[in-house]
């Protein structure tokens, strides 16, 4: 099925490379140089998917997927970043990306990411919307997913889409013990072994947020040896 893709990369002989493996899989592309120029075409137009760089003139890519998410623009984002550091990923992922490529990239990485992504975009939108809402409390901590609020002791806890669908996965599965490969499959839609460590970095960041100590977790527990489950005390 063909895909509108937005490619965010202000050099152009990259933006030019990504585009051509990225209509090779069938999908419409897109290319703009600039970040200013980016936010309005990803605010204005329908697109499938966003890749975004980072380093990027007028407004940078942070700045950007910041911006989408506060007009509550929910197209999927994959981000660029040229930078060796964990920074740049961590608040990208934070501020709302769904997934991340640090250059240089590979273009099989990158064609993984990008069927990953609209894989489970499709997962989303073939999920029949309930009637009625869902809402999943333990302890202190309730998960409204018609809202896709999360409350910890009454007060809202910020969370990212992707942070949310997980913690909703676990929720929705109390006491289950998964593996990472298992929440690839089920949160990301991918069973790609090189995502792994985007579910290490979401569990850090979900337990930061929803975990008073998180070195002694009281609701994502990890399983030694096997993964992670979410606690069943209601």
């Amino acid at each position: 099925m063909e895909r509108h893709i937005l490619v965010v990369e202000d050099q152009k002989d990259i933006a030019d490379l990504i585009a051509m493996h990225l209509r090779d899989l069938g999908h419409a592309v897109e290319c703009v140089h600039d970040g200013g120029k980016g936010y309005e075409a990803a605010r204005t137009g329908r697109y499938d998917l966003i890749v975004l760089d980072v380093m990027l003139p007028v407004r940078d890519g942070l700045d950007v997927v910041r911006s989408l998410r506060m007009d509550r623009i929910d197209t999927p984002v994959l981000m660029l970043t040229a930078r060796s550091g964990e920074i740049d990923r961590v608040l990208g992922l934070e501020l709302g990306a769904d997934d991340y490529l640090t250059k240089p990239f590979s273009i099989p990485e990158l064609q993984a990411r990008v069927k990953a992504i609209l894989r489970r975009s499709d997962r989303q939108a073939a999920t029949p919307a309930s009637d009625e809402a869902e809402k999943l409390a333990f302890t202190d901590l309730t998960i409204d997913s018609a809202s896709r609020e999360v409350r910890l002791a009454q007060r809202p806890v910020p969370l990212t889409a992707k942070e949310f669908d997980l913690l909703l996965h676990f929720a929705r599965n109390p006491g289950r013990a998964f593996t990472r490969m298992q929440l690839l499959d089920a949160v990301w839609g991918t069973t790609f072994e090189g995502y792994e460590h985007n579910v290490n970095t979401h569990i850090n960041r979900l337990r930061s947020k929803i975990e008073t100590d998180p070195a002694n977790p009281r609701y994502v527990l990890t399983v030694r040896g096997v993964g992670y489950r979410f606690t069943d005390q209601r």
